[in-house]
């Protein structure tokens, strides 16, 4: 598999999908900690990539997404952007909705099928 195909791949399985450096509980960088602090409050679970231990997605992802820093944010396989506009949506009250109606999108996608009534 490519380093493209494998972020591809991420960002297909990951609805809310956080490239940053470090992790959550120790982020490795001042802006990945705002971007974390941000989409922590809104009070979703969400994936994250380390890109410092992996070289590989933190050489292509700036030029997949034709973005060149981190962190990025993508949300339903698209595209956020990075640190300062994660702050911006946050504080505009922007970021909460998407965040949480991206989530129950895919929750209930999650819960069995019940077959109607025959």
């Amino acid at each position: 598999m490519t380093t493209i195909e494998k972020i591809q791949q991420q960002i297909g399985k990951n609805p809310i999908l956080l490239y940053m450096k470090g992790s959550p509980k120790f982020p490795g960088c001042g802006f990945s900690a705002q971007a974390v602090q941000a989409l922590s409050a809104c009070g979703e679970p969400f994936a994250y990539v380390d890109v410092l231990i992996n070289p590989d997605i933190r050489a292509e992802l700036p030029k997949y997404a034709d973005w060149p820093t981190f962190p990025q944010l993508w949300v339903d396989g698209e595209l956020v952007g990075g640190c300062d506009i994660i702050i911006e949506m946050y504080q505009h009250g922007e970021l909460q909705p998407l965040i949480k109606e991206t989530a129950l999108k895919y929750s209930t996608q999650s819960e069995p099928q019940v077959p109607p009534a025959s």
